[in-house]
């Protein structure tokens, strides 16, 4: 009997329009994994540590959506006691939902309690309006509805993309359910719909920029954009702040884009944005948001995001202006810390290509100082990694990286790194052993260095685009070398090991680029390993090495990028 019920649901579950759940969707985190077991759950831990810092700030709307999330990724990393108490704490605020129910028998179904999983699993029937007596009340398109935007929700916190083709598929397919939801939902109180509407957006801007970034064609570009548009108009009508302060800052960013297409899109004149100068949509943002500073400090985030420094900083101090305390207001001084650290380093690297002047020093202090308040109130990997981060810099000269100008932050660096890589989450982290492997060469431990080296290789995941670590331990091993203390046989063995790994791991381009600043750097040892390596016939990196040179010769070498120390 219980197997002919469950056939005819499966059946029945068969001709629907669309499953509740999350563990059915098409999201490469859904799909067999295509990292190593400890790069995949590096990945979901910081995604769900992440998710946990949202939830606390996220509108009341996004909630529960953010609740099927956390349990989605902790069903993943095996967290299933975890996994089943967030979607109970999901269908106990919201009994009627239906994601909470499909995803609860998921988990019974892993954890082998049968019973549990039939109960929830059979509930659904009734609670989709499928069932012959239907025992809920309430609108079954209601909560379809709400079980569709919920599953669009979670394709803007997807992990294991493989690139940027793959993650406009997902962004795609998350608007898609949110517009099913729309056409199930047209009773959705009006309030709850702009709620939507500004996910929808959110997810639109970020698609937009993934085509900027592929240098798509306009008129693949130009529906979207005057999309986002309109729905920016009706969540400017919200009585949520959070949404219109966002709301408005979003309107800037598309009336700055709006420069990169040939004629200006039509939704900006149907919308009434004609003439609307961005720097004013910025200027709304944060006036409504000047005594919130939840609000005021994803504000700041963004213009970070966006690279607008100066208005960055300034929201910060808004929002500390409001509330100092940093027990209460950790985030802000946070954000500007990480301000400053950008800032220092982007002037670094214009100093470095002759573009402009030293960095400001003062950068570093102002970090350290509002990092200093962070770890007395909220100690942990991501504070540790950017106090670590901070003191090398400090430790260093600006230009020439290889020598030393303050011993004593470069010992508190490795000490910051040293509780960072405490963790285990911190011991999986490229940019960490990458750091500690700079702090170690500058002291002269050139072996426990390319050690260091060797491990962020290791770590870094295929199609990186940070292929430092390769440069650095090829440095490492060039100055053990140099100091006799590995022979020319040993040299070209590790070299050839880990130029095959590197190859296996990073795009040519940006592997040439780490060879083109190695040799310019170190030209007599870089042309000794050459020569070693043909007497002992492994010519793949002096092809590479010839390849890189010509190429620096006609002048088409890339700007080297910086490492990101951002979760």
């Amino acid at each position: 009997m219980a197997e002919a019920e469950a056939e005819d649901l499966d059946a029945l579950l068969h001709d629907l329009d669309f499953l509740p759940g999350h563990f059915h969707l098409q999201l490469p985190l859904n799909l067999e994994p295509r990292s190593p077991a400890p790069l995949r759950a590096r990945d979901l831990r910081l995604q769900l540590d992440g998710l946990r810092q949202e939830v606390r700030r996220a509108a009341s709307g996004q909630r529960l959506a953010l609740r099927h999330l956390l349990g989605t990724f902790a069903f993943y990393l095996e967290e299933l006691d975890e996994a089943r108490e967030c979607f109970l704490e999901v269908a106990a605020r919201d009994p009627g939902n239906l994601n909470a129910w499909a995803n609860l028998a998921h988990v019974y179904g892993r954890l082998g309690q049968e019973d549990e999983e039939d109960t929830c699993a059979g509930r659904l029937p009734s609670l989709m309006g499928l069932a012959a007596d239907p025992e809920a009340s309430g609108d079954p398109r209601l909560r379809a509805a709400r079980c569709l935007a919920e599953q669009g929700y979670a394709h803007g916190f997807d992990v294991g993309c493989a690139g940027p083709e793959e993650r406009a598929r997902v962004l795609a397919a998350g608007i898609a359910l949110y517009d099913k939801a729309l056409s199930y939902g047209q009773q959705i109180p009006m309030e709850e719909k702009r709620g939507w509407y500004f996910t929808m957006a959110t997810l639109f801007i970020r698609l937009d920029g993934i085509f900027l970034e592929l240098d798509s064609e306009e008129q693949k570009r130009l529906p979207a954009f005057n999309r986002t548009l309109a729905l920016l108009r009706q969540v400017l009508k919200s009585s949520d702040p959070h949404h219109r302060a966002l709301a408005w800052c979003y309107l800037g960013i598309l009336l700055e884009r709006k420069d990169t297409f040939s004629t200006t899109p039509m939704g900006v004149h149907d919308c009434g944005y004609s003439g609307t100068d961005p720097l004013d949509c910025f200027g709304k943002a944060i006036e409504i948001a000047k005594d919130q500073p939840v609000i005021l400090n994803r504000l700041a985030k963004i213009f970070h995001f966006l690279g607008k420094q100066d208005m960055a900083i300034g929201t910060c101090n808004m929002a500390l202006d409001v509330l100092r305390d940093p027990e209460l207001n950790w985030q802000a001084y946070y954000t500007r810390a990480k301000i400053h650290i950008r800032v220092y380093l982007h002037h670094l690297e214009r100093a470095k290509l002759g573009l402009g002047s030293m960095p400001d020093r003062n950068h570093l202090a102002c970090a350290k100082a509002d990092l200093e308040e962070v770890v007395k109130v909220c100690p942990g990997l991501k504070t540790y990694l950017d106090m670590g981060q901070v003191y090398y810099y400090m430790g260093v000269d600006a230009v020439q990286e290889l020598l030393a100008v303050d011993e004593s932050a470069l010992d508190q660096a490795l000490v910051f790194l040293a509780k960072a890589g405490e963790s285990e989450l911190g011991a999986t982290l490229p940019e960490l052993q990458l750091l500690r492997g700079k702090c170690l060469r500058i002291k002269g431990e050139e072996a426990n260095a390319a050690a260091c080296f060797k491990r962020a290789v290791e770590l870094d995941a295929a199609g990186s685009g940070h292929a430092e670590g390769f440069g650095c331990l090829l440095e490492a091993l060039l100055a053990q070398w140099s100091q006799a203390q590995l022979s020319d046989s040993e040299l070209g063995r590790q070299v050839d090991a880990w130029l095959r790994c590197a190859q296996g791991k990073y795009p040519a381009a940006g592997l040439c680029q780490e060879l083109q600043r190695v040799w310019r750097g170190h030209t007599d040892e870089v042309l000794g390993l050459a020569r070693a390596l043909v007497a002992q016939g492994r010519l793949a990196l002096v092809r590479l090495l010839f390849e890189t040179m010509e190429r620096d010769v006609e002048g088409t070498g890339a700007r080297r990028g910086c490492r990101a120390f951002s979760f």
